[in-house]
């Protein structure tokens, strides 16, 4: 069995003003972080605490002595070439001592926010989010293809959601982002709707709707499109389609079931517990007609409260007079319409 190699280190973001101490490593020629933007840090020597190695790193590479400091989560990184690191991440926001030339790049100050736009790890995104959300101590878990690519994550032995991050045109980047940092900055990624409807009577339809656990990080008990849900990295519109079905509603469709509509390229903004909510995506759109009773369906509870029919025209209605809690769209709904020939 081969033996994977592993390494233990720190890392540390100083804060001063709403900016952050980054290291361009721009010297060592066989630098796995070559060209990247990262905190200041370095691996454990031997008999030391995380706590004594990211003093030493710290001083070494910067001058400054750390006077206030707090330890943010432990970071396990797996490489596609059987390399492991784990890295315990700080923070800090006191010290003190004159700086000095740092001989792994330049040093430099950067506005907290603008640390996104610089060449990071899409890994390390991760982690600035949980910093930004103070999130309590975290292990998370980054896996890269070996080309650099993330591939898989975890938080606290959770997977966390991967979305392919698309170009304008809908045709994949290249990129993998984690579901948060994709809401955060925007990113335009895909999203597969199906929208369950029945005839009550002749070109009169009702729509199954779902009203949206309270728990939800964006739009918490709003009624909401039947079944709905991010196409996760690797994954087609269709296969998760009918993967939402199951999850949330315990519909197990054929893919031939699902008539396929149409689709919408949608952004919109919006605010969330206090942290900006960006949703850009591309959304395939599908119908299924096959007959749906309520009370056989088993609902996904951290996802869906409830489903109710509702009349295809009041469906219009609350969207505009807003007299019941929706996140619906009207574009949509009357895309479905048109499709039915309302």
């Amino acid at each position: 069995m081969a033996v994977n190699k592993v390494g233990i280190s720190t890392l540390c973001y100083i804060e001063r003003d709403g900016q952050y101490l980054m290291l361009h490593r721009t010297v060592k020629k066989n630098d796995v972080n070559k060209d990247k933007w990262i905190g200041v840090g370095g691996h454990f020597e031997d008999g030391e605490s995380p706590e004594e190695c990211v003093l030493r790193e710290v001083k070494e590479e910067t001058g400054y002595t750390l006077t206030s400091y707090r330890y943010r989560g432990l970071v396990t990184f797996v490489s596609g070439s059987g390399e492991i690191e784990y890295m315990s991440l700080f923070t800090a926001d006191g010290f003190e001592g004159e700086p000095i030339e740092c001989d792994e790049g330049e040093l430099e100050w950067v506005p907290i926010e603008k640390v996104w736009s610089l060449n990071i790890w899409e890994g390390d995104k991760i982690f600035f989010r949980l910093l930004d959300e103070e999130i309590p101590f975290f292990s998370l878990k980054l896996v890269y293809d070996g080309c650099g690519k993330l591939v898989d994550a975890s938080l606290n032995g959770k997977p966390m959601e991967l979305f392919d991050i698309l170009k304008e045109d809908g045709s994949k980047s290249g990129i993998v982002r984690e579901r948060g940092v994709a809401h955060r900055e925007g990113s335009l990624h895909p999203t597969a709707h199906v929208w369950i409807a029945r005839e009550v009577e002749p070109e009169r339809f009702q729509l199954l709707l779902q009203k949206r656990s309270e728990h939800k990080d964006a739009y918490p008990g709003c009624l909401d499109i039947s079944s709905a849900g991010h196409v996760s990295a690797g994954d087609d519109y269709l296969e998760s389609a009918v993967r939402e079905m199951a999850e949330e509603l315990g519909i197990h469709a054929e893919a031939q079931e699902l008539e396929e509509v149409g689709q919408r390229h949608v952004y919109h903004e919006t605010e969330f517990y206090g942290k900006p909510f960006r949703d850009h995506e591309i959304s395939k759109i599908y119908l299924y007609r096959k007959p749906v009773e309520i009370e056989a369906l088993t609902l996904q509870e951290s996802e869906v409260e409830a489903v109710v029919w509702m009349d295809y025209k009041d469906c219009l209605r609350i969207i505009k007079d807003q007299s019941v809690k929706n996140c619906l769209m009207e574009e949509e709904i009357r895309m479905i319409g048109n499709y039915l020939g309302i």
